[in-house]
């Protein structure tokens, strides 16, 4: 250092006698050299002698011994540390409160009455993230279906069978006028008068949603028509349709035009047709003389079935198990509220959250859609369906309606046959998602079907509605 000061001789010492010589002071260099190390060295130990300052003063006391127990007494909170949590465990921070959905149904559906008031809430459920539209259905119960659900359940398996009409009115009354989401009555009474009493060219078009009793609607339909009328191939007319998109395809009835569907449906005399793998255009309320019929089904229960039927029993489904098979299954995202709104399936509808009004929109159409089926049943709810079976399409025979029917194609064998089925014995006999899916998977399949949670409270909140007024 010296001798890059300029100060140095060849042997690495300063000139003896130098510093002493008159005259002779340490460079600028030197001095400030020495000034900025002398206060490192001073700030360094002033740092360590605080930090140790401030521990010693900050040490919490020794707790006193306690009192030695008398002979034959044990000691006063056994086994318990401080502030009595168990000895040895680590005191753990106090869990943190999810916060709940800010959402109110009587906000939501503001001023309006009737359908109106429902389509505000089911709008402004759907606008909402996923996990927050399930955690507002069960805790909240707007539509009033799921608290009705669980009485019948228990009211059903303590007296072993099923419900009497008056009893069921005692869980569901109808409600007053301006609560009714049936109201105004949308649907077209003249032609379903017409389908009853059998005249010429008036049919049933049923939007036939997998795995949620479309089957079991077929063989109801087989029971009370004419065998001409009934196409064969499971109520799907358009088997064999020439000059379609594939001749040997049938549930598709969204790629015809109504003219087409008209004319072929009269040119058979078949008087139901099954949609079952298109969604319901709009349009088909312009179809001249049709009345329409759905059947719906707990989102997760009909998705976990569809993965049984599909895959668990081979029938052509590469996927073992659903952890792997619901990822690429995005079509059946939502789809009952895709069916009804005729939108195509995108995984951004359900992730973004700028999709928000998108969801809304869907939503009102899916709903105002569903408003103006004449029909609308429940699947878990079929042994209570007989008399709305009757009063909109004349069918008298409504004894397939308590019954199991599994589809017959290549059906692999299942333990139980059928049997008289209320809403307790349905549950019982279904693969039950919280006994079959982890808990992970659970939840995102449940997210994955929020949209689809709001639509079948709504449809629900139909069927009890037509039944109870």
């Amino acid at each position: 250092a010296w001798d890059s000061m300029g100060g140095g001789t060849a042997g690495g010492r300063p000139p003896r006698g130098a510093a002493g010589r008159k005259g002779s002071r340490p460079s600028p260099q030197t001095r400030l050299c020495r000034t900025v190390t002398g206060a490192a060295l001073f700030l360094l130990v002033l740092y360590y002698y605080l930090g140790w300052a401030l521990n010693v003063s900050d040490a919490p006391a020794q707790p006193a011994a306690p009192p030695r127990p008398k002979a034959n007494q044990e000691p006063a909170d056994a086994g318990a540390g401080p502030a009595g949590s168990l000895r040895g465990a680590e005191a753990k921070p106090a869990p943190v409160a999810t916060p709940k959905p800010a959402f109110s149904a009587a906000a939501a559906g503001g001023s309006a009455t009737q359908l109106e008031f429902w389509v505000n809430v089911a709008k402004e459920l759907a606008k909402l993230p996923a996990a927050d539209v399930l955690t507002v259905l069960a805790g909240q119960d707007p539509f009033g279906v799921r608290t009705f659900e669980q009485q019948l359940v228990t009211a059903e398996t303590e007296k072993g069978r099923t419900l009497q009409p008056g009893e069921l009115q005692e869980l569901f009354g109808c409600p007053a006028d301006a609560a009714r989401v049936t109201l105004p009555d949308l649907r077209d009474h003249q032609t379903a008068a017409a389908f009853r009493e059998g005249t010429p060219d008036s049919w049933l078009f049923f939007q036939h949603l997998r795995k949620a009793g479309g089957t079991g609607f077929c063989t109801l339909a087989e029971k009370n028509m004419a065998r001409k009328e009934v196409p064969r191939y499971y109520c799907m007319p358009d088997m064999g349709w020439e000059g379609g998109w594939q001749q040997h395809q049938a549930g598709f009835l969204s790629h015809w035009s109504n003219e087409e569907i008209t004319r072929r449906m009269r040119e058979k005399g078949h008087r139901i047709a099954g949609n079952e793998w298109d969604r319901f255009a709009q349009r088909h309320f312009d179809l001249p003389g049709a009345i329409f019929a759905t059947s719906f089904r707990k989102p997760l229960d009909r998705a976990l079935s569809q993965f049984r039927f599909e895959c668990a029993e081979h029938r052509g489904c590469r996927h073992e198990v659903p952890e792997t098979w619901w990822p690429v299954r995005q079509d059946l995202w939502n789809v009952y509220t895709l069916t009804f709104a005729d939108e195509a399936p995108r995984k951004v509808y359900w992730t973004k959250p700028d999709m928000a009004q998108k969801r809304a929109n869907m939503m009102e159409t899916a709903v105002r859609t569903l408003s103006r089926y004449n029909l609308v049943l429940a699947m878990e709810w079929l042994a209570y369906a007989g008399p709305q079976v009757t009063s909109v399409l004349g069918f008298e025979d409504t004894t397939t309606l308590t019954k199991r029917v599994r589809p017959h194609i290549n059906q692999a064998q299942r333990e139980g046959g059928n049997s008289v089925e209320g809403a307790a014995s349905v549950r019982d006999h279904a693969w039950r998602p919280e006994d079959k899916l982890d808990p992970a998977l659970f939840k995102t399949m449940s997210e994955s079907l929020a949209m689809d949670e709001i639509l079948t409270d709504v449809a629900r909140r139909m069927f009890l509605e037509r039944l109870a007024c």
